[in-house]
């Protein structure tokens, strides 16, 4: 393949990542933003899904690039270099420094230890009660008895699961997951996701 058609396909590719990358960090920050979850989708994916493709392009975008710059390295090596002249080592040593220290600078946030947020101890309390609770929620439970483990309201998991408004308390979940085809994943994602009004 000539040069000139490989630079082409090369940046062509690196184009189309940057697209996906640009396309998918809209629909993570403004159309399904945090909190979402999965009660908002695009073509049938979650905010999760999205991200997931986000992951991917970006890891596509850097192969590309990098696959550019090993084609492109003897052009960068002399442009670093300049005309042979007494400084052009200094040149070649701060081009270095440069190149490590964005390296770094990239690299040091995925290097780092995870810190949780703190939470209120309101907060803490709710998370501990709901967590717990959590691990019982079965179909037998009726929408009431949901709400007396969790204290997450009833009216919140009918809205949520889009279900009637005439819905009873007494309903058990397992007839209401049948009649209306949510899962049981998708309570527990809601009970564990529910906040408390301040």
């Amino acid at each position: 393949m000539k040069r000139s058609r490989k630079n082409f396909v090369i940046d062509s590719l690196a184009f189309m990542f940057f697209l996906f990358l640009v396309s998918t960090g809209i629909i993570l920050h403004y159309l399904l933003p945090h909190g979402s979850g999965g009660s908002r989708s695009i073509w049938g994916m979650s905010r999760h899904d999205w991200g997931d493709i986000h992951f991917y392009a970006s890891i596509g975008f850097l192969a590309i690039l990098a696959i550019h710059l090993i084609l492109h390295w003897n052009w960068i090596v002399n442009l670093i270099r300049g005309k042979k002249r007494m400084a052009s080592g200094r040149r070649s040593l701060l081009g270095l420094v440069g190149v490590f220290s964005i390296i770094a600078v990239a690299v040091s946030p995925l290097l780092s230890p995870i810190e949780g947020a703190k939470k209120s101890n309101v907060e803490a309390k709710h998370e501990k009660h709901i967590s717990e609770a959590e691990s019982d929620i079965n179909g037998s439970l009726t929408l009431g008895e949901v709400q007396s483990k969790t204290k997450v309201p009833v009216s919140y998991l009918i809205k949520e699961l889009g279900l009637p408004e005439s819905t009873s308390a007494e309903t058990k979940l397992g007839k209401l997951k049948n009649q209306h085809g949510f899962s049981m994943d998708r309570v527990r994602m809601l009970i564990e996701n529910y906040k408390p009004p301040n």
